[in-house]
């Protein structure tokens, strides 16, 4: 697609999917064929200094392909969807500008809805809210903040789990700040917003085959030093309390060594919740309308996945070029 069409239609490529389905290796081959930067769409791999636990990709692969919006933060600062939507922005308009294909890969939906379908106009985190929710908190444990928005925002309260503190507390959060639930906020919003002409690809496996790579990646993880990068995390002062440290891996390696569990059950932990966590993402990937599903067997080639994935991608461009007028609206950012 030439540089002109591509700022007329705004054409925008996701590969999305669990964690451990294959997006990284996958990604790579195709941002390759397409000329183009790998854009992550993950709320782990922002963090600096977070790069084992988070999968990120390796020295040698960023060599090969561009890989943006990684690494952005240190472990203490916050980061939410609204962040990500403007740095993304900036790197897409980047690219639009270069004749390049702008290229979304992630397992965060959060950050790939508000990307693509814009974000709902809730208020801005205050300060002083926080720290009083922080003190509910800390007076009447995660149960208490969770029982706070079950009075006040039933709906939002029975898609969050009690322990995903932060999204619990953001609700409240907003509830507080504008006397209105964040879901019928969002419902209002209905995240109807078209910015871009966009494709989006899911991978999906098997879920015997999708939880034994997890276990296999978690112990490659164990053994090329996700322990001892959390060792120095804490020992650099990023507490345990953080959002960044509650995420996979750091939050049940900080337990074994804080001696609240031994080696083995934070193995066992640490490999039942990644299982859960990926059953959440294909939740809400399942319920985006607009996902075209690519179901990898068990002794696909990469090599045959990635040509399906470009594929669907040069499908969709050929529909996209022969339109008259762009899909997409004309609003500024």
């Amino acid at each position: 697609m030439r540089s002109d069409q591509l700022l007329h239609y705004r054409p925008l490529v996701v590969l999305l999917g669990p964690t451990a389905v294959g997006k990284s290796r996958i990604a790579i081959q195709v941002a390759k064929r397409l000329d183009t930067d790998v854009l992550a769409a993950d709320s782990r791999q922002v963090y600096r200094g977070m790069d084992i636990g988070t999968d990120k990709p390796t020295a040698e692969e960023r060599q090969a392909v561009p890989h943006r919006l990684i690494d952005l933060v240190v472990p203490s600062e916050p980061f939410n969807a609204g962040w990500y939507r403007r740095v993304a922005m900036v790197e897409i308009e980047r690219l639009y500008s270069v004749g390049r294909l702008p290229f979304v890969v992630g397992g965060t939906g959060l950050y790939i809805r508000t990307l693509v379908k814009g974000l709902c106009p809730a208020p801005q985190a205050d300060p002083l809210v926080r720290a009083d929710l922080k003190k509910l908190r800390d007076d009447r444990g995660r149960d208490g903040l969770y029982t706070e928005l079950m009075r006040v925002d039933p709906e939002t309260a029975a898609r969050l789990h009690p322990n995903d503190e932060s999204k619990v507390m953001r609700a409240v959060e907003v509830y507080r700040l504008s006397g209105r639930p964040l879901s019928i906020m969002q419902a209002e919003h209905g995240f109807h917003e078209t910015p871009f002409s966009a494709l989006l690809i899911g991978l999906e496996r098997r879920k015997d085959t999708l939880y034994r790579r997890i276990e296999e990646r978690i112990d490659w993880q164990l053994t090329h030093g996700m322990v001892e990068e959390t060792r120095l995390l804490l020992g650099q002062g990023y507490g345990r309390e953080l959002g960044s440290m509650k995420g996979l891996g750091y939050r049940q390696v900080g337990a074994y060594l804080a001696n609240e569990c031994d080696y083995d059950e934070m193995v066992r932990l640490f490999k039942r919740d990644t299982r859960r966590f990926a059953k959440r993402q294909m939740t809400w990937f399942r319920s985006e309308a607009g996902v075209a599903w690519l179901s990898i067997e068990d002794n696909e080639p990469y090599e045959r996945t990635v040509e399906r994935v470009i594929a669907r991608i040069e499908e969709f461009l050929e529909a996209l070029g022969q339109q008259k007028q762009p899909a997409a609206s004309q609003q500024a950012f």
